[in-house]
C-alpha cells in the first residue's frame, strides 16, 4: 500500500494529507478481520506496509476513539465494541435481512445445510445473514460479517453471473490480476457458473472455495437495489454435485423466489420456474391439449393425411444432472 501523497505546485492543487491518514487507519481496522486474536505493532506494521512510528499514533486515536482496545497486560490490540454501532447502522438499512432469515431458517431445516445471504465487498462477498440447519455436519465459523472470496465460492459466482456484461467484464479484470496463480483455475469455474446460471438459473462451487464443502447459489436483489445472492452450502461427505442439483437447489429456488415475491423483486429465471434440475427455459411447457381430430375421409390423401397428423409423444429432457 502506497502511502505517499502527491503534491502539486501550488496549495490549491496540493491533496489533503488527510485521505492518506484515513486509509491508514481503515487498513489498520481491517487488519483484525482475518486475524485469530489480537495483534501487536509489529504485527500491524507488516500486515498495512505501514511504518511501526505511524501505526503506533494510529492504534492511539483508534483507541481513543472506541474502536480498538489494548488487550489487558500485553501490548497487544484487538478491536473494541465501538466498531458494532458501525455494523449496527449498516445491517439496520438492510431490510431483506429481516424478511430473509425466517425462509432461510426453513430452508436450512429442509435441506440440512447452512444457508447464507452475502452482498459484494470488493473482490470478496459479505455476509450479511447466516442460518444453520441444527442436523447439519458442516463445522463452519462463517458468521455475519465473514467475507468469501468471489471467484471460487458459489456465493460470489452467482453475484457475478447476475451483473450486466461490460460491468462483469471489468470486475473479473480486476479479479484475474489479484490472483493470477489461481486464476486459470478459478476462471474456468466461473465459466462453468455462467453456462449453469443461464441454463438451469444457479452455479454451484464443488469444494473449490474449500475442499469440503458443497454450495449452490442464486442471485437475488434487495428492494433498494442491491444485487445479493443466497446459498445453501454442506459438507462434502454428504452432498454431492447430483443432490445440490436434484434436491438442494429447487428449494434454494422456492426460498429466493419467496423472498423476492416479499421484497417486490424477482430472482433469475430458475427461481421463477419453481425449481427443476431442467432448463428454465423447457420447464414451463406443459403438454398441449390434443385436438378434436377432424372429420376425414376414409381412404385416398384424406386419410393419408389423417394419419401424418397425429402428435408424436412429447421427449421430457433429461439434461442437467450429472452422474
Amino acid at each position: 500500500m502506497s502511502t505517499k501523497v502527491r503534491r502539486g505546485k501550488s496549495a490549491g492543487a496540493r491533496r489533503p494529507t488527510n485521505i492518506v491518514a484515513l486509509a491508514r487507519g481503515i487498513a489498520v481496522l481491517r487488519c483484525f478481520q482475518s486475524a485469530a486474536g489480537a495483534l501487536s505493532h509489529g504485527e500491524i506494521s507488516r500486515l498495512t506496509g505501514v511504518s511501526k512510528p505511524t501505526v503506533t499514533r494510529l492504534v492511539a486515536t483508534l483507541m481513543a476513539e472506541g474502536f480498538i482496545r489494548r488487550v489487558h497486560g500485553s501490548d497487544r490490540y484487538a478491536l473494541s465494541a465501538g466498531v458494532l454501532w458501525l455494523a449496527g447502522a449498516f445491517l439496520s438499512g438492510l431490510d431483506i435481512r429481516a424478511i430473509a432469515r425466517p425462509h432461510m431458517e426453513e430452508l436450512a431445516e429442509r435441506t440440512g445445510t447452512s444457508v447464507y445471504l452475502g452482498l459484494p465487498d470488493g473482490l470478496e462477498v459479505a455476509l450479511i445473514e447466516t442460518c444453520r440447519s441444527r442436523s447439519t455436519m458442516l463445522f463452519s465459523r462463517l458468521d455475519v460479517g465473514s467475507r468469501v472470496p468471489m471467484p471460487t465460492s458459489s456465493l460470489g459466482r452467482a453475484y457475478l453471473t447476475a451483473l450486466a456484461d461490460g460491468e462483469r467484464g471489468l470486475l473479473i479484470e480486476k479479479l484475474r490480476r489479484a490472483c493470477p496463480a489461481e486464476w486459470p483455475r478459478a476462471a474456468g469455474g466461473i465459466e462453468r457458473a455462467m453456462r449453469d446460471t443461464a441454463r438451469f438459473g444457479y452455479c454451484l462451487s464443488l469444494g473449490e472455495m474449500h475442499p469440503e464443502i458443497m454450495s449452490v447459489a442464486v442471485p437475488l436483489r434487495s428492494a433498494r437495489g442491491d444485487l445479493l445472492a443466497i446459498a445453501c452450502a454442506g459438507p462434502a461427505s454428504s452432498f454431492d454435485e447430483r443432490s445440490l442439483r436434484s434436491k438442494v437447489a429447487p428449494r434454494l429456488a422456492e426460498t429466493a423466489h419467496a423472498i423476492g415475491r416479499e421484497i417486490g423483486d424477482s430472482v433469475s429465471a430458475f427461481a421463477r420456474g419453481g425449481g427443476s434440475d431442467r432448463p428454465a427455459a423447457r420447464q414451463s411447457r406443459r403438454p398441449r391439449a390434443r385436438r378434436p381430430a377432424p372429420a376425414y375421409r376414409k381412404g385416398g390423401h384424406d386419410e393419408s393425411a389423417r394419419r401424418s397428423s397425429r402428435a408424436s409423444p412429447a421427449t421430457v429432457p433429461t439434461e442437467g444432472v450429472n452422474t
